[in-house]
C-alpha cells in the first residue's frame, strides 16, 4: 500500500514515426512525473529511433533495446523478460502503444486505484479510452464492462486494454517471472489478464478513460467496439477461429498453471477438456465453470461455439 516511487513504461514501436512524437510528449506531461521509459524497437525503417533518442536527449530517462521482431505481442513479452536488468528500483509498469496519446491523469489515476492494495498482492489496473480517428478526432468512449474482471472472463475474452494496463510492484514481478515460461501468445494484453486474473489478482476496471486510442489502418487488433467490430468479433468466434486462439492460451497457461489457484486450476483443466466431450457435457461444463463474456449476445456465442465444438 505504498505509495510508489517509480513507475517503468514498456513501448514496443516497429516503424512508428508517423504518431511516436505525439505520444511521447503525451508521456513527457503526465502528472506522475517520476517515470523511465524502456522501447524495444523491432528493426524499424523509418525514424523511429532517430524521435526516441532525440527525446531521451531532451532530458527524459530512455533505454532503448532491439526487439526480437516477431510482432507486437513478442515485443512486449521480450520487454517484460528483460525491463529488470535496466530498472534498479521496485517499479509499477505501464504498457504503452507507439501511436496513442495519454491524458495526463494516465498514471496518477491508475496509481490511486491499486493503491489500497497490499503490497504483496499482485495488481492490474485497466480503463476505458476514447476512441478517435487517426487524426485523433474523439468520437465515442470505449465499450462499458458491465460484468466483473475475473479468470472465468479471461478465458474467454480480453477486456484489459494493453494500452491502458497498469500493474503493482507485485504484478510487474510476477509477469516478469512468469513471461519466460510460455512458448506462444495470442497477444500480451490478454496473457497478462490471464495470468493475474489467474493467481487471484486484484482486477480493477476505470469506467473513465485515461487515452485517446488511435484507431486506423495500422492497428494489430484495434478496439473491439462499435456494432460492426462486436458482430465481427461474435463471428470469429463462431468460425472457430477463438478455438485456435485458444489453444495456444491454454498451453501458454500450463507453463504457469503451478502459478494459479487450486480453483483456477481445475477451471483451466475443464475449460481444456471441452473438445473431447459430447455436447450436453459441453454444454454442462460451461455451466460448471461459469465461463463468460462482457455482454449477453458474446455469451450467447460462446454457449454455442461450445455446443459446435467451435470453441
Amino acid at each position: 500500500m505504498a505509495h510508489p516511487s517509480h513507475v517503468t513504461i514498456l513501448l514496443a514501436t516497429h516503424n512508428g514515426a508517423k504518431n511516436l512524437r505525439a505520444q511521447l510528449e503525451s508521456i513527457a506531461v503526465q502528472d506522475f512525473a517520476n517515470w523511465s521509459l524502456i522501447v524495444s524497437d523491432d528493426n524499424s525503417s523509418d525514424e523511429t529511433r532517430d524521435i526516441i533518442n532525440n527525446f531521451g536527449d531532451e532530458g527524459h530517462e530512455i533505454t532503448l533495446l532491439d526487439g526480437p521482431c516477431h510482432g507486437a505481442g513478442a515485443n512486449f513479452m521480450s520487454l517484460l523478460t528483460r525491463y529488470r536488468t535496466h530498472v534498479a528500483c521496485e517499479t509499477y509498469l505501464a504498457f504503452c502503444d507507439q501511436d496513442d496519446v495519454w491524458l495526463p491523469d494516465r498514471l496518477t489515476r491508475g496509481i490511486a486505484a491499486l493503491g489500497p492494495v497490499e503490497d504483496s498482492v499482485p495488481a492490474l489496473y485497466c480503463s476505458r479510452t476514447w476512441l478517435t480517428d487517426a487524426r485523433l478526432n474523439v468520437r465515442r468512449m470505449s465499450a462499458r464492462r458491465p460484468r466483473a474482471l475475473s479468470f472465468r472472463n479471461a478465458l474467454v475474452q480480453n477486456v484489459a486494454s494493453g494500452n491502458t494496463t497498469l500493474l503493482n510492484p507485485a504484478a510487474a514481478q510476477l509477469v516478469a517471472d512468469a513471461a519466460h515460461e510460455p512458448k506462444a501468445i495470442v497477444v500480451h494484453d490478454w496473457w497478462i489478464y490471464q495470468i493475474i486474473s489467474g493467481v487471484g489478482g486484484k482486477l480493477v476496471h476505470d469506467d473513465e478513460p485515461t487515452l485517446l486510442y488511435r484507431q486506423h489502418d495500422g492497428n494489430e487488433i484495434g478496439a473491439n467496439d462499435g456494432t460492426r467490430a462486436k458482430l465481427k468479433r461474435v463471428s470469429m468466434l463462431l468460425s472457430g477461429n477463438y478455438a485456435v486462439w485458444n489453444k495456444t492460451n491454454i498451453a501458454a497457461l500450463r507453463y504457469s498453471e503451478h502459478r494459479l489457484t487450486p480453483e483456477n486450476r481445475a477451471i483451466l483443466d475443464n475449460f481444456a477438456r471441452l473438445a473431447q466431450l459430447p455436447a450436453w457435457q459441453r454444454l454442462a461444463t460451461v455451466w460448471r465453470t461459469g465461463i463468460y463474456r462482457q455482454t449477453l449476445i458474446g455469451t450467447v456465442a460462446l454457449w454455442f461455439a461450445a455446443l459446435t465444438k467451435r470453441l
